[in-house]
């Protein structure tokens, strides 16, 4: 703290005005940073209340974003599996049809193989009618001669 001098009257008053008049403007800026700091506090508050809301919004567009996801995995298993059960279902379709003609080409080669006997069966025993003829016209001329 300053020291006044004294006079006559008391403290010399041109040291006190001096005193006062810094006193003022130290008060007076003081005062004017305590606004502007409260101005920055306004302005801070606001910022904290948009980043605030933002946050929020930046929050639900994640659950939003979690659940869209959930549910495309879930139609994506739900596709899949149509997909696979359809797949199932051509296989055994195509499977089956393979085994029908396959049945069927069996049924044929058996039928050819019966045919097959019955026509060598057919062909000996026309053989072997040619061979009884053959015998017979040389017992002919045997005893023609």
């Amino acid at each position: 703290m300053d020291k006044f001098s004294y006079e006559a009257n008391g403290y010399n008053r041109h040291e006190v005005n001096q005193f006062v008049g810094d006193v003022i403007t130290q008060t007076e800026g003081i005062i004017q940073r305590v606004k502007d700091q409260r101005s920055e506090i306004e302005k801070l508050k606001k910022e904290l209340e948009h980043y605030k809301n933002l946050e929020e919004t930046l929050k639900m567009s994640i659950i939003r974003a979690d659940k869209q996801a959930e549910e495309i995995k879930r139609m994506a298993r739900s596709e899949g599996e149509e997909i696979i059960n359809d797949a199932k279902t051509n296989a055994s379709i195509i499977v089956n049809d393979a085994l029908l003609r396959s049945e069927r080409i069996e049924n044929n080669a058996d039928i050819l193989e019966k045919n097959i006997v019955i026509f060598k069966q057919k062909l000996r025993a026309i053989v072997e009618q040619q061979l009884e003829i053959v015998d017979e016209i040389e017992v002919l001329e045997l005893d023609t001669k």
